[in-house]
């Protein structure tokens, strides 16, 4: 949610910067401004007719100590309760209206987010197999078991076996043992969450027809670990910035909209694990953080022998809760393309108002609103792609990284056809 202390301020600066996304709701600001002021016509008037209703009881009250009559006095009270009573229920509808009003607003973006996709830097080779390349299903066989899993759930759904499973474990393991070295403490989070985490991350109301919802519960499965970290603090005043979370956790998304998009293997399904790095920081801290993450990210890429390139994502295909965001894309052999495998926003205050997070900064007398900043470290099933792709060999079997190996992963996956 926006400042409204930043709209008073100067709206037409918050008008020319969600003019940049290109879809921003004006209508919505424009409700805020007429609803705001308003407001702040109201409250004056508001505590000035309770200070008429006081007086008006002191006269009453001296009237009726001294014997004298009180009828005008009382006259003057009703006439006043029933002015304040009004301005009451209207200060209910205005505040109801601004509300849902800065509800609409999506975050203002950064100076620096950039106006089209802009590729930041490109890592690794870019190759192409000698040999006829397979893709990853080719690569997994019945590891991947996409038919199973669409008689069990429908399309979109997915069993992993075997090594693959395996290699997940190992994959999660070491990412989190990685994170740990840059200070961020492993949580497992619930998946299931109330309607007021995904509007304080932003999630609704934006992306409702991604999201399953459990009407009977009325709880909602996440779509990233990040909603749950998000609110892990909310409703607090935390004494110690930077707090940093590495969270595990299953991922559901319906994917609606995306039909004949990557039907194929599990680029894009359903469920899918992932592992999501969040951040809360002091808000002069949050540009830092958001490259610290992005070189985290980078790091694990690195790690892994991926090939890959780092996008500043365009300001029109941010997020609500986004003012910046930073997608890394690993290179596909079979597709001959860089594919989005991870990414990393700055979120600035726009969560943390909703959620009601704040910070007592070192001698203020109040405490303020933080920053918060998500980042995926794994996406499991697209780095297992990345990983089968980028590693496969011409007998059909895959090179798993070296750092993979102490956590269980083989040095080598054995070809679909041998198993």
């Amino acid at each position: 949610m926006l400042d409204i202390r930043l709209i008073r301020r100067d709206p037409d600066a918050v008008r020319a910067a969600l003019a940049r996304r290109g879809d921003a709701d004006t209508t919505a600001l424009d409700a805020v401004v007429r609803t705001d002021a308003r407001r702040r016509e109201i409250l004056p008037e508001l505590e000035s007719l309770r200070a008429e209703q006081n007086a008006a009881n002191q006269a009453i009250a001296a009237a009726k100590k001294s014997g004298e009559g009180f009828d005008e006095a009382v006259a003057k009270m009703r006439d006043v309760a029933g002015r304040a009573k009004a301005l009451d229920e209207e200060l209910a509808t205005v505040d109801a209206e601004l509300t849902e009003s800065l509800q609409r607003l999506p975050n203002l973006p950064d100076e620096t987010a950039a106006p089209e996709d802009t590729v930041v830097k490109e890592v690794g080779e870019a190759w192409v197999p000698s040999w006829p390349v397979r893709d990853h299903l080719e690569l997994a066989g019945e590891r991947i078991d996409m038919e199973r899993g669409a008689r069990l759930s429908g399309s979109r759904f997915a069993y992993l076996r075997g090594a693959l499973a395996r290699l997940e474990l190992s994959l999660v393991s070491w990412v989190m043992d990685h994170l740990g070295e840059y200070g961020f403490e492993p949580v497992i989070p619930p998946v299931l969450v109330r309607e007021e985490a995904l509007y304080g991350t932003g999630f609704l109301p934006d992306t409702e027809q991604q999201i399953y919802h459990l009407p009977a519960d009325d709880l909602y499965l996440v779509g990233t670990s990040e909603v749950a970290l998000a609110s892990l603090h909310a409703g607090e005043i935390v004494d110690e910035l930077p707090l940093r979370y590495a969270g595990f956790s299953p991922c559901f998304r319906r994917e609606a909209g995306a039909a004949g998009k990557d039907t194929r293997g599990i680029f894009r399904v359903h469920q899918f694990d992932k592992v999501e790095m969040f951040a809360f920081v002091e808000p002069d801290k949050s540009v830092e953080e958001h490259e610290r993450l992005l070189a985290i990210e980078e790091s694990i890429m690195q790690a892994l022998n991926l090939p890959y390139r780092v996008v500043n994502i365009a300001v029109d295909d941010l997020g609500a809760s986004a003012a910046k965001k930073y997608d890394c894309e690993a290179w596909l052999p079979s597709q001959q393309r860089y594919r989005e495998l991870t990414s990393t926003s700055n979120t600035t205050d726009y969560q943390a108002r909703r959620l009601e997070i704040r910070y007592r900064p070192e001698g203020a007398k109040r405490p303020e609103t933080l920053h918060t900043l998500n980042g995926t470290a794994v996406a499991v099933g697209r780095t297992l792609i990345a990983l089968l792709e980028n590693g496969q060999r011409e007998d059909g079997s895959v090179a798993l990284p070296e750092v993979l190996r102490g956590y269980g992963a083989p040095e080598v996956l054995p070809p679909a056809s041998t198993i």
